[in-house]
């Protein structure tokens, strides 16, 4: 059971009081102050990872590190390029201040969706997503990452292109759904019918959902095990049990309740037999994670997918 790290933006933002124009984290990146504030907190899941004697999945902060968001922060096609290269150099850097205490530790550059992952825009074509996401994959994949994964996706179409670019870079890659709280994607489709398009398309490694309450996604699996739901391997689920237009219209973070998140995402494990990564997304840090962890980590599924690793780059 690999753990990874909690909401970085809403826990920079709201508990550490760190600015993030524009919700991107890379941006910290570029200053010592904003490396620290990087460093401090991918810390905390390290020590949740070593005290559990569990894997780590280091995500690196670049969920908007892509040109529509970088042009609103002053960044061109060069400065992507350097700032993703950058990030999974300072993940790389993170490995080896805590390998020696956990052991398995995989690094991962964080992509997210051309628009708002709140709104549902018209569908992406899988063309133009190729064509949009690659340079990011690419940078990523030149700086020895160990896969990527997709977050906060809306559309099949954008998906199926984000696979396919990482599959020219020859990098292992996931995808992540979220879904509102009817348990559907905001395209309107079921995840049932996104994960079964993607995957008759071109198939990513493996599947996860993020930024949803976990009664939401359990809403989304529904109680019967099938084989679309057995490519889950993720849940990176939010605190707040609130839809994504309530928590668009959030000033202040809603955090819940550690416990009962924790027992809400344990009631997951039944239905996601593959179910092998574990973080959180809005509202989450590292006590979420941590009675996340505590809680599941002995009714794990022995069954776990495949482990992607750079020899799938060979």
């Amino acid at each position: 059971m690999f753990v990874t790290d909690g909401g970085i933006e809403t826990d920079l933002m709201f508990r550490r009081g760190v600015n993030l124009p524009h919700f991107a984290a890379f941006v910290l990146l570029d200053t010592a102050e904003g490396r620290s504030a990087l460093r401090d907190y991918y810390a905390g899941y390290a020590a949740i990872a070593s005290a559990g004697g569990h894997p780590l999945l280091l995500e690196s902060p670049t969920w908007r590190a892509n040109p529509d968001w970088g042009r609103l922060l002053g960044y061109d096609a060069g400065d992507l390029e350097r700032v993703n290269s950058a990030a999974i150099e300072f993940m790389a850097e993170l490995r080896r201040d805590h390998v020696d205490a956990i052991g398995h530790i995989l690094v991962s550059g964080s992509i997210g969706p051309r628009h708002d992952g709140y709104a549902a825009s018209s569908e992406p074509h899988p063309d133009a997503a190729f064509d949009y996401h690659r340079p990011q994959l690419a940078a990523f994949a030149a700086a020895s990452a160990d896969l990527a994964t997709a977050y906060t996706i809306t559309h099949v179409g954008e998906a199926i292109g984000i696979v396919l670019a990482a599959r020219a870079e020859r990098l292992p890659i996931a995808v992540s759904f979220t879904v509102d709280a009817d348990g559907r994607l905001l395209s309107g489709i079921g995840l049932a019918e996104a994960i079964t398009t993607v995957d008759e398309a071109a198939p990513p490694d493996y599947f996860l959902v993020n930024c949803a309450h976990p009664s939401h996604i359990a809403t989304a699996v529904g109680p019967e095990q099938a084989d679309w739901n057995r490519r889950i391997a993720g849940i990176r689920a939010n605190a707040s049990t609130a839809g994504h237009a309530d928590l668009d219209a959030a000033i202040e973070r809603d955090d819940g309740t550690p416990r009962e998140f924790a027992a809400a995402q344990a009631e997951l494990l039944d239905r996601l037999p593959h179910l092998s990564i574990l973080g959180g997304c809005c509202g989450t840090d590292e006590r979420h994670i941590g009675a996340m962890v505590r809680e599941t980590s002995h009714r794990s599924s022995e069954s776990t997918p495949g482990e992607p690793t750079t020899e799938d780059r060979s």
